[in-house]
């Protein structure tokens, strides 16, 4: 067997690593930002119609405009959106990567604000794209004056701006994303991935009209409860679609997963209805944890950065052993969990609080 050393791999991918999140069949896996909660009922009988109504058609290759799904995901995140201005793809991720591939490439950089989503810098690698990474403030905000000043130094293509932030959780001001956009002529990307999450900042969607070099991308595979469909999709300039377009895979979006996706968005109410309870858990999470003595930073998200430990590597050793998968991304001190049920809520503040207050382990 050869190695990867072996091959004649692009000098810019030589000593990466891959995407890599811990997977284990474990009773309580908060360690990828998943929607813990079950699925509707009704939408799984309306869904299950509407994937057997599209197996009698997968002998043909699916609508490759998909413009079903494009209208019915306009309607959803309302603003005056008309179907061109909405783009959808495999996920988020592949959002971003075909934006990667129409606006960078080499010679050309990809900038954000760090901690933040560890795919940005994978994604900028696999398309030759350079990655610049600027550090957060101590609280992990990102200001107007930050964002405006790192613009202004390091003169990038693209800028992606995750709102709220992952890992940290942390929300972004209409303000920030007005001053980056207005800081250069590249564009702007809002990676709104945990939107439905934040209610009390309103949505980079609001700021469309007049800006488009402004894109903002969201996700069905959190608030939705949906990550094992994959379908991610974004708000943008209609011209903004038109370049992605040229750059996209012919029929990228499978027949089921139009299908899957566009019954999903009919069933918006339903499916978004364990959000209330999830941020519930959340809060009751991060005040237990609060109250033993742990930093809880400020969270948008379906999950809270918690700091004050010494070893977060064996926190995630010790819980693991206890069937229960938290994240560790190296950031020290700190372990990232995602709120679950109210049931997988206890499970962990009983096991942490049975390690004793912060700094024990």
């Amino acid at each position: 067997m050869a190695e990867l050393s072996d091959l004649p791999l692009r000098d810019n991918l030589v000593g990466k690593a891959p995407y890599g999140a811990p997977q284990a069949a474990v009773p309580v896996s908060l360690n990828v930002n998943e929607n813990t909660h079950p699925l509707p009922e009704a939408f799984i009988a309306d869904a299950t119609e509407a994937l057997a109504a599209a197996l009698r058609n997968v002998n043909r290759y699916p609508d490759r405009e998909f413009m079903g799904l494009r209208e019915a995901l306009a309607g959803y995140l309302c603003y005056g959106l008309t179907p061109e201005q909405v783009w959808a793809a495999n996920g988020s991720n592949e959002v971003l990567q075909q934006i990667l591939q129409a606006f960078g490439g080499p010679g050309r950089t990809l900038m954000s604000f760090t901690p933040t989503y560890s795919m940005y810098p994978l994604l900028a690698d696999g398309t030759d794209t350079g990655w610049v990474d600027v550090p957060r403030a101590d609280d992990y905000t990102v200001s107007p004056e930050l964002a405006v000043a790192a613009i202004t130094e390091h003169k990038p293509d693209i800028v992606v701006l995750c709102a709220p932030n992952n890992p940290t959780g942390t929300p972004m001001s209409l303000e920030t994303i007005r001053a980056a956009y207005d800081a250069f002529d590249g564009i702007l990307i809002v990676d709104e991935a945990y939107k439905e999450f934040d209610t009390d900042t309103e949505t980079a969607i609001s700021l469309l009209p007049g800006r488009h070099r402004l894109i903002v991308s969201r996700t069905m595979s959190k608030a939705f409860a949906f990550a094992g469909v994959r379908l991610g999709y974004l708000a943008a300039d209609s011209a903004v679609v038109d370049a992605l377009r040229l750059v996209r895979l012919p029929y990228h979006l499978s027949g089921l997963t139009q299908a899957a996706a566009t019954t999903a968005v009919a069933h918006s109410a339903a499916m978004l209805a364990t959000v209330d309870e999830i941020r519930s858990q959340r809060d009751r999470l991060g005040e237990a944890l609060g109250g033993l003595g742990y930093v809880v930073h400020e969270s948008g998200s379906n999950f809270l950065l918690v700091g004050g430990f010494r070893d977060p590597g064996a926190v995630f050793e010790r819980l693991r052993d206890q069937g229960i998968l938290v994240r560790d991304l190296a950031i020290p001190g700190h372990v990232r969990i995602t709120a679950g049920t109210a049931e997988e809520t206890q499970v962990v503040i009983d096991a942490i609080t049975a390690f004793g207050p912060a700094g024990s382990v």
